[in-house]
């Protein structure tokens, strides 16, 4: 059986893909998580062969950590740090920095694709396999030449929710001052007088 934990945000949808993964054959879903923090602390308890994650859940730096990373700090055994990230196509820019690295140990689905392909993504991934949806891949490679780094979309993922320095800089783990650095340094190079202009500019660019 394949151990599998679901680190998505509410209950109803991780309810929902709990009773659909269930009820395949060879899947075992072993433990949920709402939160980064719980994720991490039920990586380490559950032992999971395959975590799917909420891509909005985490960071670029997180995924990074975590998959390369025993959650436990015991050697590697090939079970621990396979994460199958479910992604929004207009965010696949943050995806860049992990393609290539961790391609064996994340993988990357559309963030509505059918049950039945996230079924699918977490036997491949439990046996090694690259998991990649074309399309996301597609659109991470169309934003190569975007001037924002990594950090700065996610700053502006985040603003975009409308959420206040505060918010984000909890959100990020990240301090309020670092926030507002990296809030300046978007500005400039999105020419915006405002963060919501800076986040309709980078919309528009396919750099978000």
């Amino acid at each position: 059986m394949i151990r599998t934990l679901l680190a998505l945000r509410g209950a109803l949808v991780r309810g929902a893909l709990a009773q659909l993964l269930d009820a395949e054959d060879g899947i075992d879903v072993v433990g949920e998580a709402d939160t980064a923090d719980e994720l991490r602390s039920a990586l380490r308890s559950e032992r999971p062969d395959v975590a799917v994650v909420d891509g909005d859940m985490v960071t670029v730096e997180q995924l990074s950590d975590l998959a390369s990373t025993d959650p436990v700090g015991c050697p590697d055994d090939g079970r621990a740090g396979r994460l199958l990230v479910l992604v929004e196509q207009r965010r696949a820019a943050r995806l860049g920095p992990v393609l290539a690295e961790h391609c064996r140990r994340i993988g990357f689905l559309s963030h509505d694709v059918a049950p039945g392909r996230i079924a699918d993504g977490v036997r491949q991934l439990a046996q090694g396999q690259v998991v990649l949806d074309p399309d996301l891949v597609v659109a991470a490679l169309e934003v190569a030449d975007s001037p924002l780094t990594p950090r700065e979309r996610e700053v502006l993922d985040v603003v975009a929710e409308g959420h206040p320095v505060r918010d984000i800089a909890e959100r990020l783990v990240l301090s309020a001052g670092t926030v507002r650095n990296h809030l300046s340094r978007i500005m400039a190079k999105t020419g915006a007088r405002t963060r919501l202009e800076a986040v309709r500019i980078a919309r528009e660019s396919g750099w978000i």
